[in-house]
């Protein structure tokens, strides 16, 4: 089956649909539309590239190259996600990226071998759309996750102390914010595995579908993409925070200066 191409002239006419949300946006006086609208336009524009530079990754298919593109794009996300939570960068930079490629190499070697069953684990076509999936919602769940931590621990300060002068280690104290942390991130994933297939139907699903591929095979893969995905994040998100906690917080339990960067007074909650 042949998969219908989309013109650049009806993509386009596709892209006309952005001024619904955009018209809504504006009669309420959200203040959002123009950040709306440059993040559409970065989003076709950073696509465009994607598809570029892909061509030649495939075409190519060199193991040092797609390793490079790997450590490229996990410096990119590690730096995103520290940005986004308000943390520094130069104190966390290590122990992030670490704790993400970590993650990623373990999930994505057992997929690629074990359940694809592949000779070699570094072939472009699979191994740059896997690792960048994972990346995308590593970043998600991470941006969710360590922000609740984080926030959460210097808004509970004056309980956290409580419980480290009251013997408790630095882990137990903060096990209710790790907790915080690893629900407000992973809740939405469990939801949305609940109802997939009943009242959703997943990108994946829909864009091997329409590539061409059987419904058996492309809900085969969809599977196994919730599953990776949901192992990776969490993974990532755990290793994330217990590592970073060595360098954000002290032998005694306190919080290193410089870690929480102040954030932008006209920035919206």
């Amino acid at each position: 089956m042949k998969t219908i191409d989309i013109s650049l002239l009806h993509l386009l006419l596709g892209l006309l649909l952005v001024f619904i949300p955009a018209g809504i946006l504006y009669y309420y006086r959200t203040g959002i539309v123009k950040a709306m609208f440059l993040s559409v336009f970065r989003m076709v524009v950073q696509l465009f590239m994607v598809g570029f530079y892909l061509n030649y990754l495939f075409e190519w298919n060199n193991l040092w190259i797609n390793i490079a593109w790997l450590l490229l794009m996990t410096a990119i996300c590690t730096i995103d996600l520290l940005r986004r939570v308000r943390l520094s960068v130069k104190m966390l930079f290590v122990p992030v990226s670490l704790s993400i490629l970590i993650s990623l190499a373990l999930i994505a070697t057992y997929f690629l071998k074990v359940v694809l069953n592949m000779e070699n684990l570094f072939d472009s076509r699979y191994f740059i759309p896997i690792c960048g999936i994972l990346l995308g919602n590593i970043l998600s769940s991470g941006v969710i996750g360590m922000n609740a931590f984080y926030d959460a621990l210097t808004k509970e300060l004056q309980f956290y102390h409580y419980m480290l002068c009251n013997g408790a280690s630095v882990k137990e104290a903060t096990r209710p914010f790790f907790r915080e942390a690893l629900l407000k991130s992973f809740n939405p994933t469990i939801a949305s595995m609940a109802v997939m297939g009943l009242i959703s139907l997943p990108g994946t699903l829909i864009g091997q579908i329409i590539g061409g591929s059987a419904p058996n095979v492309a809900i085969r893969y969809q599977i196994m993409i919730m599953v990776i995905i949901t192992a990776s994040s969490i993974m990532a998100l755990f290793f994330s925070l217990k590592l970073s906690m060595r360098y954000a917080l002290s032998h005694y339990g306190t919080i290193h200066d410089g870690l929480m960067l102040k954030k932008d007074t006209h920035t919206r909650a």
